[in-house]
């Protein structure tokens, strides 16, 4: 615990354990949305790079020929549900349930898993088909936006993983409890530049 200089006509120190850490949580969360304004930023430049290359095809195949809209929405309705997976584990974290929390995160992390897979069987469709990024500007624009997504995912899975680990060990103390809200707000994040995606790119895509 640490303390003040005792202001002049005090009789006691001033104590501030409980005021420096609300100032260290605070400053984390703003730290995070600071990045989470940065990555806005590479997104919105990777959506008018697809905007602008998007009808490029080179004479090659255009989204309407080459996106299944029925496998895309199976792939969006898994990221939607762990969003709500996600919301049910913060829901029980705020309960100090650490076994409920566990479930509901993993729960979260097999739908996240479920999506890379159907996006990683969509890339390997169109490249055997020939639809590689090499083949028009449409393509290297559709690869690297969506491909940059599903590494957001992909990282995102991976730091759920590190910390369900850490709540096993050490519970859902202070620092426990910051970080999965940090998950989470990234999380939704990925939520809503996915349906991003879905209505700019897939279905614009399919209705050229």
């Amino acid at each position: 615990m640490h303390e003040r200089t005792a202001p002049p006509g005090a009789t006691a120190p001033v104590f501030y354990e409980h005021e420096e850490h609300a100032h260290g949580d605070g400053g984390t969360l703003i730290g995070f949305w600071i990045y989470l304004m940065g990555d806005s930023l590479i997104f919105a430049i990777l959506f008018a790079t697809y905007g602008v290359l998007g009808r490029n095809y080179a004479a090659g195949p255009s989204g309407a020929e080459l996106f299944d809209l029925r496998l895309v929405a199976v792939n969006t309705g898994l990221l939607l549900l762990s969003s709500i997976t996600y919301g049910f584990a913060m829901l029980e974290m705020d309960k100090a349930r650490i076994d409920t929390t566990l479930r509901w995160l993993a729960v979260t992390g097999l739908f996240g898993a479920g999506f890379l897979a159907i996006e990683l069987f969509e890339f390997s469709h169109l490249i055997r088909e020939g639809a590689t990024p090499q083949r028009s500007a449409f393509l290297s624009a559709f690869f690297t936006l969506v491909g940059t997504h599903g590494l957001h995912v992909t990282f995102g899975i991976l730091w759920l993983v590190v910390l369900m680990l850490q709540v096993r060990q050490r519970g859902l103390i202070a620092e426990n409890q910051r970080r999965l809200l940090c998950l989470s707000m990234f999380w939704h994040f990925l939520d809503v530049v996915w349906i991003g995606v879905f209505t700019f790119v897939y279905l614009m895509g399919a209705m050229r």
